[in-house]
């Protein structure tokens, strides 16, 4: 993450790798303050073992694409909320030149981000394709759940 006060946002994708069981690091890194760690980190990412990066960050939000810049490793990003909204964190990530994408999540979206690591992940390893399959499958069926209960909702006009 762009800074330590990205951490409430990304807590979130930390807590759904925990959940999975994936071995995560997590690091301040600037582009704009530290650049040369930025850059160092990318290009030696690969043979530290780590097979994708989510790069959060806000405002000009430099940090995803300079990542991207600098590895073969897919890279999601997450806009953060600094300002406007979140609107230019955004634009940032997802207006990156040809060449150089950047997978990029809702603003705040850092569970998103998590997933669409985990599925990256899960394309090898079947393991983890069942816990991906089986925490669908849940999804789908808290939504099931919900509707029956709203059966229970009562309405005069309510036809269902």
């Amino acid at each position: 993450m762009g800074s330590t006060s990205d951490l409430p946002i990304m807590e979130k994708a930390a807590q759904t790798l925990n959940d999975f069981e994936i071995p995560f690091e997590m690091q301040v890194l600037s582009a704009h303050r530290t650049p040369a760690e930025v850059e160092k980190f990318a290009r030696n990412a690969a043979t530290q073992g780590i097979q994708v990066i989510i790069a959060a960050a806000g405002m000009a939000a430099a940090l995803p694409g300079v990542i991207a810049a600098n590895t073969i490793l897919p890279v999601i990003g997450v806009p953060v909320n600094a300002s406007f909204e979140g609107l230019d964190a955004l634009l940032a990530i997802v207006q990156m030149p040809p060449g150089i994408p950047v997978a990029t999540v809702a603003v705040n979206g850092a569970m998103n981000a998590a997933i669409l690591a985990i599925q990256m992940l899960a394309t090898n390893d079947p393991q983890l394709a069942k816990k991906m399959t089986d925490y669908k499958e849940n999804l789908k069926d808290k939504i099931v759940k919900a509707n029956d209960s709203l059966k229970t909702v009562n309405y005069t006009y309510k036809t269902n």
